[in-house]
């Protein structure tokens, strides 16, 4: 089962990751690192631990899904598990998701129940919200989605676009596109509730620069949303949403001062400055 599966991992400022990631890694003959320019050690300490592992070592950040399509473009294996360094997953999990896969031979995607820290479970899977409000219990069983978490997904190779993702999406929503064009092309993504993978969220990253850090999440997550809704909905409604954005967060700027969270003050900024930097072209 491993030996069909090529695993990769993208990281930056990820090295505290490492001891986690390594109860897999060690026992699948196919791994794939990208690293997105690191100062952590983050490279040298993956190549003490995986050998065998393949490692771009990137002299710059090229976000997360440039750098997962590099990695894709090198798979020489029937699937590839993309995992996030912040998930936790074992080899019982890949061989869960690798027999569901060949069970539902027409599934472009597989994804496992994510589970938070204390191993309750995250909603991380849905339909589109463009559509309408995902309602109701959780899955009791193998059930078709509309969209899974980019946090961890087993993918056929083959049936990805190419390139899988869209690289205008350097941070957030790369995941909810790549699922909305899968769903629109008739290809099935199905959550297995029954293998549950941990995952850290928002603790692939430890950058030496912490206040820095928030302000490019909240920078992307900004750009992203407007090029996700450009692209899907309409340039229109994007330029609309973006003066509207744009207002809540000037107002809200100096109270998120005043009651002074320096890390959410960063990230609100580069929220802002996101919004302001943004155009429909």
């Amino acid at each position: 089962m491993l030996d069909r599966v090529t695993v990769v991992v993208v990281t930056h400022h990820s090295a505290h990751c490492l001891d986690r990631l390594d109860p897999l890694l060690r026992h699948c003959p196919h791994v794939i690192i990208v690293d997105n320019a690191s100062e952590d050690g983050t490279v040298t300490s993956a190549q003490k631990r995986w050998p065998h592992a393949s490692i771009l070592a990137l002299p710059r950040n090229v976000g997360f899904g440039a750098a997962n399509n590099m990695a894709l473009a090198r798979c020489q294996t029937d699937f590839a598990l993309l995992l996030n360094p912040d998930c936790e997953a074992t080899p019982a999990d890949l061989h869960t998701l690798v027999t569901a896969a060949d069970t539902f031979v027409d599934a472009a995607v597989v994804a496992p129940q994510l589970c938070d820290a204390d191993g309750h479970p995250e909603v991380n899977y849905r339909w589109p919200w463009l559509d309408w409000k995902s309602t109701g219990p959780a899955a009791e069983g193998p059930l078709c989605v509309g969209f899974v978490c980019g946090a961890a997904m087993l993918v056929r190779v083959a049936k990805l676009p190419q390139p899988a993702f869209d690289e205008r999406f350097f941070l957030y929503y790369e995941d909810d596109d790549l699922c909305l064009r899968l769903l629109r092309s008739k290809q099935s993504m199905i959550i297995i509730p029954s293998c549950r993978i941990r995952h850290r969220s928002r603790g692939s990253v430890r950058s030496p620069r912490r206040l820095s850090a928030e302000y490019w999440r909240g920078y992307h997550h900004a750009q992203s949303k407007l090029i996700f809704i450009n692209k899907h909905i309409s340039p229109r409604t994007a330029v609309k949403q973006r003066a509207q954005l744009l207002a809540i967060t000037t107002l809200a700027l100096p109270v998120r001062a005043a009651l002074w969270s320096p890390k959410l003050l960063a990230r609100m900024l580069g929220r802002w400055v996101g919004l302001l930097a943004w155009n429909a072209r």
